[in-house]
């Protein structure tokens, strides 16, 4: 597991995950970024620059030319590796599984040698200090890139990961991590498990804006994200992308609930 510790960061920090290839949620969040005077290494992305959207090397300039901090998903990790498929850690036939083919062809046969080797220098957990605490930043665990972790986990699998994190960096007060695409922070007996959700598609909650958090003063506040939709849908119209993402754009309904566990599925959401 490749580790890089980037210091201590003074300021707020802006955490976020998933662009997914939508450069209208890009361009959203980094317009945000400079009202909020936060650059540089103060922008931490959890991973999957690149995926469901139809403008991945849009997307993947922006943050570039931005210098945000990258922390390597699986998406990353599969392309800079050449690899067949995203590693999205979706089960076999599942709906996702089987979509995911769709954008990942496109991705792969659209983004330069040049992206590809940067995704392949983005290391696999960073860890910072801020406030007088230590955060690590991982994409979906320690244990598995893609393991999926839910605010409604069992309290073994947390355990396990954060184990797994101290086993490689040492001991930190917060995990940071994305992946699984819908936010929560999770107090536990160790710290903080933040994640931070995603930006380029939302939270499977029936609205279109998604989301990203801050980190100011040691507080992690969840933030929503309005984007020009309609501008992103287009451009997975134009990439010929018509498999069920784009429509979620819309809605704020994934292709499908496979992938979740079934207290975090709409029908639950619904019941409020």
């Amino acid at each position: 597991m490749r580790h890089e510790h980037i210091g201590t960061l003074e300021g707020p920090i802006l955490l976020f995950g998933g662009p997914y290839s939508n450069a209208q949620a890009t361009r959203a969040l980094l317009d945000r970024a400079e009202h909020l005077v936060i650059k540089g290494t103060n922008l931490i992305c959890t991973g999957d620059v690149v995926a469901y959207c139809g403008a991945p090397q849009a997307s993947i300039k922006m943050l570039r030319d931005a210098g945000c901090t990258l922390v390597a998903g699986n998406c990353e990790i599969q392309l800079a590796n050449g690899a067949l498929d995203c590693g999205c850690g979706f089960a076999d036939g599942s709906v996702c599984d089987v979509l995911s083919a769709g954008w990942y062809a496109f991705a792969t046969a659209t983004i330069s040698q040049d992206d590809r080797d940067w995704f392949g220098q983005a290391p696999d957990i960073i860890t910072f200090d801020h406030m007088g605490e230590r955060y690590a930043v991982v994409h979906g665990g320690a244990t598995d890139v893609s393991r999926f972790v839910w605010e409604t986990s069992d309290i073994t699998v947390f355990d396990e990961e954060w184990n797994a994190v101290e086993a490689a960096v040492g001991a930190v007060q917060h995990v940071i991590a994305g992946h699984c695409g819908i936010p929560f922070v999770r107090a536990l007996k160790q710290g903080r498990w933040i994640n931070a959700g995603v930006i380029g598609m939302p939270p499977h909650d029936g609205q279109s804006h998604t989301r990203f958090a801050l980190l100011a003063a040691g507080k992690v506040t969840m933030c929503t994200l309005e984007y020009d939709v309609a501008g992103a849908v287009a451009d997975m119209a134009r990439a010929g992308l018509s498999q069920g993402y784009e429509t979620s754009l819309v809605s704020g309904v994934w292709p499908s609930e496979d992938v979740l566990p079934q207290d975090l599925r709409l029908s639950d959401f619904a019941k409020g």
